[in-house]
């Protein structure tokens, strides 16, 4: 994977070892990782993304 320019997310801790990070990929895909597991890294797209997100923050699930 290319060099990417990883942002932790605002409600990680200020420690730095225990948050989600994500950077823009190619076109429309979207990289996740884990700080404490930073070669683990998952990609998705936009879309999807938001749909998660928008999920999360209605205690909905896309998979019930």
């Amino acid at each position: 994977m290319p060099e990417l320019n990883w942002l932790k997310s605002s409600f990680s801790e200020a420690s730095g070892n225990n948050c989600v990070e994500i950077a823009a990929g190619n076109a429309d895909r979207i990289a996740l990782r884990e700080s404490e597991s930073p070669a683990a890294v998952i990609s998705t797209n936009r879309a999807a993304l938001r749909a998660l997100v928008l999920g999360v923050k209605t205690g909905k699930s896309a998979l019930a």
